[in-house]
């Protein structure tokens, strides 16, 4: 079927901390949309029924109207999803990439791009990926989850010296974008990095901080690319190195002997499969000093704007952003 009689539904914003990283995403997927000819709807769920009719207003960054998750049911039940061939999901966190919205649109008939339920479900719960990798042989730090009433700051301590000790990764269990996320390197730090954890998610998993090189492997149609090297020029690969331009350096191919690269690709098609994802997704790791990859995450629905990992991992396949973002569309619809 040509791309002029395709209708593509492309949701952005939604409610979760990332809003802002998907209304990036979005922007520049909908202009790859329009120069591939494709008939595009852009929907903010957010929203629910309640609609802006200029596309400008959904990626501003003032609000139309409220916002909030109960919106969501309303908006994919509507009449706003008639007649659409496929949508295109550029939403990230929680309700986005977790399941929640998939199974509305399956409940539908509606076919999206991404992940099934259970694969984005998975991956979005940092618990049970941890879980999965383990069981499909997939190297992952040391791990511990602290549940929603557990607030023995002794006790955690020492759970902490006794499986890996400092510096540690405190970060929520169902967070992207190194939302939440803090490194401690003393237990005086704990406390704090619970804290904010907790005001994304109940529960925090605490995990075994890995020194080394931070590295993310993208996947197509369960083909892997050449993995990519992030240097952040502040040290550490947070939300300000990822989304502020200039923050960091990247390179692609990675500059490592090619046994560790390959060693890195089988690693990624593992994750990908340990946690049911399908069509794309991006598996982060960090890469120890003596070159053992630790598999961090597999994101269902990686950051999407042209100068993103995946686009740039694509980039050295041969793969514009524009061709990127059509193959993403034909695997929905295949």
């Amino acid at each position: 079927m040509p791309n002029e009689n395709i209708k593509i539904a492309l949701i952005v914003g939604g409610a979760s901390a990332e809003r802002e990283v998907s209304k990036s995403t979005g922007k520049n997927i909908y202009e790859a949309l329009l120069n591939l000819n494709y008939q595009v709807k852009v929907i903010d769920p957010a929203y629910g029924i309640n609609q802006p009719e200029e596309v400008e207003k959904i990626f501003s960054e003032k609000d139309f109207s409220e916002i909030n998750t109960q919106n969501y049911v309303s908006c994919v039940n509507s009449k706003l999803f008639d007649n659409i061939d496929v949508v295109f999901n550029a939403l990230h966190g929680p309700w986005g990439e977790d399941g929640t919205i998939q199974s509305l649109f399956e409940l539908r008939g509606i076919k999206y791009t991404g992940s099934k339920v259970l694969g984005s479900a998975l991956a979005m719960d940092k618990m049970f990926s941890k879980i999965s990798f383990e069981h499909f042989k997939v190297n992952t730090p040391k791990w511990f989850v602290i549940e929603k009433n557990e607030n023995d700051l002794e006790n955690i301590s020492q759970k902490i010296n006794s499986e890996f000790g400092f510096p540690c990764v405190i970060k929520p269990n169902n967070q992207g974008s190194t939302v939440g996320l803090t490194i401690c390197k003393s237990e005086e730090e704990v406390e704090d990095a619970i804290v904010l954890s907790r005001e994304h998610c109940d529960k925090a998993l605490v995990e075994e901080f890995i020194s080394g090189y931070e590295l993310t492997v993208g996947v197509l149609d369960k083909k892997c690319f050449e993995p990519l090297e992030i240097k952040p020029k502040s040290g550490f690969y947070d939300y300000e190195s990822k989304y502020t331009p200039g923050m960091s350096e990247y390179e692609v191919p990675a500059n490592f002997p090619k046994q560790v690269l390959v060693n890195l690709k089988d690693q990624a098609e593992k994750a990908f499969i340990a946690v049911g994802a399908s069509n794309y997704a991006r598996v982060d790791f960090r890469l120890s000093e003596d070159h053992v990859p630790y598999c961090l995450e597999v994101n269902t629905l990686p950051g999407m704007t042209n100068t993103s990992l995946l686009p740039k991992a694509a980039k050295v396949d041969g793969i514009s952003y524009e061709q990127l973002v059509d193959k993403i569309v034909k695997l929905a619809l295949r």
